[in-house]
This record gives C-alpha cells, structure tokens and sequence, in this order.
C-alpha cells in the first residue's frame, strides 16, 4: 500500500473503507478495488447484499413472481383456458425465495474475495475523522484507520409510535418472512412497499384491505397513472380508506383490533389476522459515531452531500439511503461510482436528468424524469401526450389493456422531460425513457426510431406521434 495512506502501524490500515455492503456499498467497493485502492468493507451481513437482496427488493420481486403466475393462471380463464385452484406449498415457496436470496449474496461474495477486498463481518462506528472502531461479529472489537471513507448504512422501516408488541404486526422485512398467509391482512400505508406486498399476499389467498390517510395511492406518482392501478386493486382488496387514520391498535384472540377514523373523523373498528405497518423508511445514522467527526446530519436523519457525495467532513462520503430521498437501489449503486471517482480525483459529479421509480404491482407503475406533479409544483409549462394501451395489439392480445404511456414535453424546445407508463411489464420498457432523457432527446427522435411490432414499446413511439398530431393508432389532430 501507498505510504501516504499509512497511519498507526499497531491498527489495520486501509486506502478506502465502505461501510455498508447494499447496492451503493458493495458497488463502491467493487469499483474501487477495480481501480487499484485498498479496500475494506464492513458489513452486518456474512455476504455483501444489504437490505435490497436480503430483506427488499430481491425477495419482495420473487414474491410478485410467484403473484403474478397465480394471477395469470386465473386470468386465462377469458381465454378458455382454466385451471385448478392453485395449491400453495409455503415453506417450499420461503424456501424457494431463500435460495434466490443465497445464489445472489454468495455470489457477490465471491467477487468481493476475487477482488481481493477485506470483508469485516461486524457494525463500525468513529472514533474520529480517520479511525473506525469495529464490533466485530464474532464479539471482538478492532479498529480500523483509512484515508477514505464511505458511508453506505442504508434505511429501515419507518414505525408507528406506541404500538402494541404483537408477532401480528409486520414490518415489510417480516412480511417477506413468509411465516403464513393470513386471512385478512391490512395494509397501513398505500405507497409503494404496500401496495406492491398487499398485490402479492392478496394472489397468496388472503383478504386484504388498505388505509391511507391521504385521498389517493402512491402519492408520488401521477394520478393519471395510479388510477389505473387504484381501478384494479379496487375489484381485488376488500377494502380501501383513503383520508382515513389509523387511531389505536389492540390485540384480541383472532389478532389485531384497529380503531379507524374517517374524514369527519367519525371512528369504527375492524379486525385483521395480521396488520403490515408500510409507512415508509428512515435513514440509519444513529449510533455511527458521526458526533465524532465533522458530519453533518439533517433533522430527518440524513447526511449532508454534495454533488461528489462527500460530506463536510472531507474524509468522509456518504451515498444511498441515508444520503436523502429518493431512496431506491440503483440510485445508490450510481452515487456509490460517483463517490469512488471522486476520491481517486477524478472530475464527476451526480447529477442525472432522470432516477426512474418503479412499482412492481400489477399493472406495473414506472416514471422517469419530469413528472406532471413536479411540473405544476414548479409552473412550469408542458405538454403531456399519451397514448392508451386499449389502441396496442400487442396489449390487446395479451388481454391487458389497463395501460398507458406518456411523454411529457417543453412546447417550444421539444425536449422530452418525462415519462410514465402504467401497465405490465412498465419497469422494463422505462428505460428507454431514461436513455431519451438524459440523451436530451426531443420528441422527433422518439417518433422516427422504429420500434418492433407488435410489442408494448411501440406506445412510446406512438405517443411521441401523438405530440405531433399523427399517431397511426389513435385519431387525436393537434391543436
């Protein structure tokens, strides 16, 4: 190693140190190893992986696989073809999703070890801007001095206060544990994380009802696009209150009594086997020690950044989660590159045009860049062009036309600002609306880029026509 990075010959030394090994950590790391640094992680986990692989975003989409098979099996009834009742097998299906969990965070292991980086089993807190003192999984402590640092600490479940301690109360993580399929289930919170594990705990067999106290689902989408989903789920869960809160929470002999409260606040009680608690996550930035060195922290938990990823303390970088909203996976492996050029000097900066969001519930939500929301927030004048999937052939002969593309569009430059798209298989086909905006693409390039027929991405050609006046598929003449 570089005797510029040497410290206390008496303490394990390192170039860069990430602590933290979810999709922003073990990104960093890998890069960093890749360009010749000294790297150490240190991690909970006995695998890099974090929250997304072991408790997130991997298990919760086997899930939604196994949902949406069972979904589709009903849905050819239309097309005269039935099928039995499916017989669902829960411990093979836990099993199942623990292997997928398993391959995955073995694997990145194993390039972890390939690339030659010391792996920590263990939680590190600072002693100051260039040590770490490290618990170590197996009860020991050492400490750890570096050049480098990056925070990579992730979020965990947002929780209500003064909740009764009840196993039949989950969190998303231990909905994922697939421990039973309740009866009835309630969803406390119509954002993303529930919607998507009520979808799939709904296709398992249980009876599921939301309540969200504001008056739509996924508030951040646009509304246009969550209410083709809000359409669908509504013949599906039993119940859903909107602008309606949760007041007390009591155990009883059949689980969980919720006293509600609507509008005009006029209360009622319902029962539930189990209640899913999905309001949200907070940052992890307690107990890190960052009291000790020159970080600054938000009043929501998050670390101060700048556009490198480096915090005030400039020894310092933090990335992902606890680096602020939006708190997404891939948002974190981007930033996790951007950090690690930054501390080998050279000249980068996060700052993309377009961080797509995606909820995987069925129909699928995606949007990327500008939304209509964020445009009328800020005044800003657009033209929003769609095109409804009852005009694909391609949706129609897959008997889902509960879909729809948009474009949204600067009137004078043409520029394509945004996309949204609702429909199945909607987190796949977003990607070309983030290459078009980061590109700068405007809506001609869309329009004279052939797309194959007959397949669900022609929409977003056809909405680019649209913005002209001549889509072939819908008659809608320009003004």
């Amino acid at each position: 190693m570089d005797s510029r990075f040497r410290g206390n010959d008496s303490l394990m030394n390192v170039q860069l140190v990430v602590i933290g090994a979810g999709p922003g950590g073990y990104a960093a790391a890998f890069l960093a190893a890749d360009l010749g640094m000294e790297v150490a992680i240190v991690e909970k986990e006995s695998n890099p992986g974090g929250v997304c692989l072991y408790r997130g975003c991997i298990p919760s989409k086997a899930l939604l696989h196994v949902a949406k098979i069972i979904s589709e099996a009903k849905h050819a009834k239309a097309f005269g073809i039935e099928y039995n009742e499916p017989k669902i097998d829960v411990n093979k299906l836990r099993d199942w999703k623990k292997s997928v969990v398993s391959k995955l965070t073995g694997g990145l292991g194993q390039l972890a070890k390939a690339r030659k980086i010391k792996y920590i089993q263990g939680e590190a807190s600072f002693i100051n801007s260039n040590t770490l003192k490290i618990k170590k999984a197996d009860g020991t402590n050492e400490e750890m001095s570096f050049q480098k640092a990056i925070l990579a600490t992730g979020s965990r479940p947002a929780v209500i206060p003064n909740l009764p301690k009840s196993p039949d109360i989950w969190d998303s993580t231990t909905a994922l544990d697939l421990e039973s399929i309740p009866e009835n289930l309630l969803l406390v919170g119509g954002g993303y994380i529930g919607m998507e594990l009520g979808t799939a705990y709904y296709e398992l067999g249980s009876k599921v009802s939301v309540v969200e106290m504001t008056p739509g689902l996924l508030q951040g989408a646009d509304r246009d696009l969550a209410d083709i989903l809000y359409k669908r789920v509504k013949g599906l869960f039993t119940k859903i209150m909107l602008e309606t809160k949760v007041v007390k929470m009591e155990t009883s002999s059949k689980g969980i009594t919720v006293t509600f409260a609507d509008k005009e606040g006029k209360e009622f009680k319902e029962e539930y086997n189990k209640v899913l608690v999905s309001i949200g996550r907070k940052p992890n930035s307690e107990n890190l020690g960052l009291e000790n060195t020159k970080v600054k922290v938000t009043p929501r938990g998050f670390v101060e950044v700048n556009d490198q990823r480096q915090t005030a303390d400039p020894n310092i970088f933090a990335i992902g989660d606890i680096a602020g909203d939006p708190m997404l996976a891939h948002k974190a492996s981007a930033e996790g590159r951007v950090a690690v050029e930054a501390i080998a000097g050279h000249k980068v900066a996060f700052e993309p045009q377009a961080i797509p969001a995606v909820v995987f519930t069925d129909p699928e939500i995606a949007w990327a860049g500008l939304t209509e929301i964020e445009a009328a927030k800020a005044g800003r004048e657009v033209t929003v062009v769609k095109f409804p999937w009852a005009a694909s052939g391609r949706a129609l002969t897959l008997d889902r036309t509960d879909g729809l593309t948009k474009l949204i569009v600067d009137p004078k430059t043409q520029r394509v600002l945004g996309v949204g798209i609702v429909g199945v298989g909607a987190g796949e086909m977003i990607a070309e609306g983030v290459v078009a905006i980061e590109m700068g693409a405007v809506a001609a390039d869309l329009k004279l880029s052939i797309h194959p027929h007959p397949t669900l991405s022609e929409t977003i050609m056809e909405a680019a026509e649209s913005f002209f006046g001549h889509s072939t598929h819908i008659y809608k003449p320009k003004k």
